[in-house]
This record gives structure tokens, C-alpha cells and sequence, in this order.
């Protein structure tokens, strides 16, 4: 019987043990060069990451796809994504780490920053952003009675900083893509409870119908369409970094009937889970 490997889950970078501040920050060149300058596809459950490369580079793999990670720029990653790095030798910068609790304290609540903070995000390091950044690391390292709110703190503005930098990149024809981002981030919330067209409606303040408009102008394909998709892209990650059976993994998805799973991802994706398994187990 071959042994069952889920999709490795860090409390840190590239580490399995407890999470041991109320953020963590540290240098790129002392963790990576411990792991051969490569950390292997994992992901967070209960926590978002800030990358800035500050010398060198990194290939990064997101969910299976790849881009380059250059000087200045830097790369927010939410929890549940995937994620994998190959940096090149004696690359630095920063990694910094926030627990989910610490993220979602970020407030007054507001739509665009809710849908900003669940998705993957990739551009220049801003001014502002580099000082704040530098502020996090020179405070991580200092003592004091409110060393842990200064931090918390000096990460909500760093986020929110992100967040408005990138956001004044976007044209009129991206608030398409935002409506689309904000579903996502529920889809990703909710994708193992079975939640219909209509749950998804409600939440974000909508009808079913209204959502579905929105849905089809962006992706051509119906709501239902598009929401088993994404169901089936989870199973993507499992069937790939896993050696779950293809019925277990059917039923972490809501798939009670194996062949019914198989059918629907063939029918989604193109082919069977075993032979989308081995075509993946080749290209790795």
C-alpha cells in the first residue's frame, strides 16, 4: 500500500513547526540557502507571505505556473495557494509572515481590500512600501511592551500600501476582474461545503441571475459552469502534489460517488484523473 502524501502545509518558510511570533520576518539568504536555494511546492493554510527581492532572483511556481521574481519587486501570496521557489544562489531579501488572525484584523472591512488580500499578487516595490518593509524588519529584531502591536500595525499599513499601489494600476475595464476576484475568494473560502450558485449570490449581494451575467461576460461559461471548474482545479493540485487515490480525492470535494467524480472532471478537464496524474507525474 503506497503511503498518502498531502500537499505539504509550512508553518513558515519551508518549517512544520509552531508559528513563534505574532508575525515573522527574515532574510531570504539564511533560510534559503539552508534548503539548496529550492523550496518545493507547498502551501499555508493559516497564512499570508510578503517576498521582496532585494538582490538575484527566483523562479516561482504558483499553483503550477511560473514567473520570474526580480530585484525590487515583490510577491504576495495569500493562504491555500500552492506556491514553490527555485532562488538563484545568494539571492536576498525579505520574507515576511503574518498568521491568518493577523491579516483578517485589518480593517474598517472593505470589498476591494477583502479581494485584494485573497488573491496572488506580483509588481514593483514601491518607496513607501520598501521603508515600511525595512521598519518591520528592524522592529522583528527589537524588544519592548508593545513590541507585538507596533508589528501588527506597521503590517496593516504595509498591506494596505500594497494594495493601493497596485490598485492605481487598474484600467476601467478591470472592475470586471475585481466582481470576478471577489467571487474567487469565496469559491476558495467555501470550495469543500457545497455551496450552489445561489449561496454565492448572497454573498456577495446579488442575484443568482445577476452573477451569472457577470460570470459569462467574463469567462464565457455559466456560473455552474465555472464554479465546478474551480472544484476541479483543487482536484488538479491534489491529483499533482499528492498521492491521494483518485477517490479520496473526489470525496475531500464533495464527490460521494467516485465514478461520477471522474466523469465530471474528464468532462471539465479533458481527460481522467488518473491519466491527467500521470501526464502531470511526467512534466514534473
Amino acid at each position: 500500500m503506497s503511503e498518502i502524501s498531502p500537499i505539504p502545509a509550512f508553518n513558515l518558510f519551508g518549517e512544520t513547526s509552531a508559528f513563534p511570533d505574532v508575525i515573522h520576518c527574515e532574510r531570504v539568504f539564511d533560510r534559503a540557502r539552508l534548503h539548496g536555494w529550492k523550496i518545493s511546492p507547498h502551501r499555508h493554510h493559516q497564512m499570508a507571505q510578503v517576498f521582496h527581492i532585494e538582490k538575484g532572483f527566483a523562479r516561482v511556481t504558483l499553483d503550477g505556473t511560473e514567473t520570474a521574481l526580480k530585484n525590487g519587486e515583490f510577491l504576495y501570496v495569500p493562504s491555500k495557494i500552492v506556491h514553490g521557489f527555485a532562488f538563484e544562489k545568494g539571492t536576498e531579501g525579505i520574507v515576511l509572515s503574518l498568521p491568518s488572525p493577523v491579516v483578517h484584523r485589518l480593517g474598517p472591512k472593505a470589498p476591494a481590500l477583502t479581494t485584494w488580500l485573497n488573491g496572488a499578487h506580483h509588481a514593483p516595490l514601491s518607496e513607501l512600501a520598501a521603508s515600511l518593509l525595512s521598519q518591520i524588519a528592524l522592529f522583528h529584531e527589537k524588544s519592548g511592551t508593545f513590541r507585538a502591536q507596533r508589528l501588527v500595525a506597521l503590517s496593516h499599513a504595509l498591506l494596505t500600501t500594497l494594495a493601493e499601489d497596485t490598485a492605481r494600476s487598474e484600467t476601467p475595464e478591470q472592475d470586471q476582474t475585481r466582481q470576478m476576484q471577489r467571487l474567487d475568494a469565496l469559491i476558495s473560502e467555501h470550495l469543500t461545503e457545497g455551496w450552489s450558485a445561489a449561496d454565492y449570490a448572497r454573498a456577495l449581494h446579488m442575484t443568482a441571475g445577476h452573477l451569472n451575467r457577470i460570470v459569462r461576460k467574463d469567462t464565457g461559461a455559466t456560473l455552474t459552469q465555472y464554479l465546478e471548474t474551480a472544484v476541479m482545479t483543487e482536484a488538479c493540485r491534489h491529483l499533482a502534489f499528492t498521492r491521494l487515490p483518485v477517490a479520496e480525492v473526489g470525496y475531500r470535494l464533495g464527490y460521494t460517488d467516485p465514478p461520477y467524480f471522474s466523469r465530471r472532471f474528464r468532462a471539465r478537464m479533458g481527460e481522467t484523473p488518473t491519466e491527467y496524474r500521470a501526464r502531470v507525474a511526467g512534466e514534473i
